[in-house]
């Protein structure tokens, strides 16, 4: 059913990104409009002044009145056109803001689900593609605009024209007309509205048989074995022809009360235009009208009949929108579940922030099983650990669990001692750079991208740069730190290949100052001997910082002093490189001996061992 208050709301919403626009857009259509009006009410004045026999001057004059009004009129309303459409521009942009920025603000694993993700895109794609949603809202809320305009200065000379009717006095005929012409557009409004209610109702019960119609049609789709094991064709088919057939029948009803309701418009709008011609020209015939009022008050009564029509029908446009509407607002409305945490995170100089996970398990939404079980670990500070395993062993996980990208579903993580999900989690995410195996560099400049904010330290940047081995690049841009990466909003812009574009994430990384560094499989395109390259010359950078390396492969393994083994989501091994390598039955020594002819030199003379 219709539900104005969804409208509304969005309206609200949609206005409060730039409450400029809209009083803006108004004063534009009032003065692109008043044009006409002005036009007919100086040629009735006109062509009265030619009937009456007036000199050529004054008619000379009037014409001059009309030309320079009109193009006053016309001056103004460019002006406000132009700056209509400057605030449209600034409405749009901060609309596609405040969506981003909601996509941004929802909690890590909301922004991971499938749901929310589909939910986003259904969003766009019925705005920018179909034009449904807050587009079609702000079109008919001009469209509404222009109908509130013309009725407007359609009353005022109708209001004009009554007050001669009445002070020359009714005659009977006259009264008749006039009796009838406004119970004319009186059905002109009551059966626009009662189309659009029908109309409502009919797409009520038209969307509940398609979405019945859906249901059953995806059962018929996945059926597949038991219709031809159990020969169920003929049944399926029969079922699913009843079901369009309602289908077609409740459309059929929905078209039928649609059309009957629009030729009652149609014909209510006529019979008042038919009734304000007789009223203005017998009127005229009795000399209380000039003869130039039948070009003005018929002109006029004709575009207010239509405009109220219009006026009426724009409920249709508003129904059929609301459903796009709802989704939009819904968006909005998605909570944020994770707690914030309002302990304050100790700023320490020596970087002592003991981290541990006791008994932590996680499992994804609607997954089967948990990602990461029972795991216990406890990071040491300044020590270089490395998380390995299999593709799909939970390290990822792990990493985004400490991050507090995702809170456990079981167990509790602590540092110093207090349970992670008490520390502000702005304060919290702070303590960690992590460079992820799908890190995204921005289409901005390079100084940009490597401090992450619009500002930058430009001599730690050029260091950081160099000690990562960007350094032979960035020599060779003549803008330097103010270099814009890629050609989206620049064509001068730097395209990087990928080994440049992953020395600049870790130079980022390090920028960041943080007090745990992690690199989540940031080099896996790359082959094993230039990742253990990469991880080696990282890590004599990285000082007392606390280095977690993460891999499915082991080149990363042998300088860290600790090694951690993910096997389907659990840790089955902890120790270092030499040490897990005289378990001959371990997951480390199966991996190993897997991947190691991939660590040697291709002359074969510093193989790893």
């Amino acid at each position: 059913m219709h539900n104005k208050s969804i409208t509304l709301r969005a309206f609200r919403r949609y206005h409060s990104y730039n409450p400029r626009y809209f009083p803006l857009k108004f004063l534009q259509i009032l003065f692109e409009h008043l044009s006409p009006y002005f036009t007919l009410w100086m040629s009735a004045a006109i062509v009265t002044a030619l009937a009456s026999g007036e000199t050529s001057r004054s008619i000379g004059l009037l014409v001059i009145i009309v030309l320079a009004g009109n193009l006053m009129i016309r001056m103004i309303g460019a002006v406000l056109k132009r700056c209509a459409e400057t605030n449209l521009n600034i409405l749009e942009n901060n609309q596609s803001n405040a969506l981003n920025a909601k996509t941004l603000s929802l909690d890590y694993d909301k922004l991971e689900d499938p749901a929310v993700r589909q939910h986003r895109r259904r969003i766009l794609e019925n705005s920018r593609i179909n034009g449904y949603g807050v587009i079609k809202l702000r079109r008919d809320t001009e469209t509404e605009m222009i109908c509130i305009v013309n009725v407007g200065l359609s009353l005022l000379l109708f209001a004009e024209m009554l007050t001669q009717v009445v002070s020359a006095g009714f005659q009977p005929l006259m009264a008749i007309l006039l009796i009838v012409m406004i119970i004319a557009l009186i059905l002109t409004v009551f059966f626009s509205k009662r189309s659009s209610q029908r109309f409502a109702q009919a797409m009520e019960a038209v969307g509940q048989v398609m979405l019945a119609e859906n249901r059953f049609g995806q059962g018929y789709s996945a059926g597949g074995l038991d219709n031809r094991l159990y020969r169920q064709q003929e049944l399926l088919d029969s079922f699913f022809a009843g079901i369009r057939e309602k289908h077609l029948s409740v459309f059929g009803r929905a078209t039928r009360v649609l059309f009957m309701n629009s030729i009652s418009v149609i014909f209510s709008q006529r019979l008042s235009e038919w009734c304000a011609y007789m009223i203005v020209c017998l009127y005229c015939t009795l000399g209380v009208f000039p003869v130039g009022s039948v070009i003005k008050y018929v002109g006029v009564l004709s575009r207010m009949s239509d405009r109220l029509g219009q006026w009426m029908q724009l409920r249709k446009e508003r129904i059929t929108n609301e459903p796009y509407l709802a989704d939009y607002l819904a968006y909005f409305d998605i909570p944020n579940d994770m707690y914030q945490g309002s302990l304050s995170v100790e700023k320490r100089s020596d970087k002592k922030f003991d981290i541990e996970f006791r008994n932590v398990s996680f499992r994804y939404a609607g997954a089967a099983e948990d990602a990461v079980k029972h795991v216990s670990l406890r990071l040491k500070v300044g020590e270089r650990l490395a998380v390995v395993g299999m593709n799909g062993s939970g390290k990822t996980t792990f990493i985004k669990l400490l991050c507090r990208l995702y809170d456990p579903t079981e167990g509790e993580i602590l540092m110093n001692d207090f349970n992670i999900r008490k520390y502000d989690y702005r304060q919290y995410l702070d303590l960690f750079s992590v460079v992820f195996q799908d890190y995204k560099l921005l289409s901005v400049p390079l100084g940009n991208n490597v401090a992450s904010a619009q500002h930058w330290d430009a001599q730690k940047a050029e260091q950081l740069l160099e000690k990562v081995g960007f350094g032979a690049r960035y020599a060779e841009m003549p803008r330097g730190l103010e270099t814009p990466l890629y050609k989206d909003f620049d064509e001068d812009g730097v395209n990087v290949s990928g080994g440049e574009a992953q020395k600049i994430a870790l130079a980022r990384a390090l920028y960041k100052d943080a007090p745990f560094i992690i690199l989540d499989e940031p080099t896996a395109a790359l082959d094993p001997i230039a990742e253990a390259e990469i991880y080696a010359k990282f890590d004599e950078i990285v000082g007392d910082k606390t280095a977690i390396y993460i891999s499915h492969r082991l080149s990363s393994c042998r300088f860290c002093d600790r090694i951690v083994v993910f096997d389907q989501g659990e840790i089955v091994q902890v120790g270092t490189h030499e040490e897990l390598l005289t378990d001959a039955v371990g997951k480390y020594y199966e991996l190993w001996t897997a991947q190691a002819q991939y660590y040697a030199k291709e002359n074969g003379s510093d193989e790893m061992s």
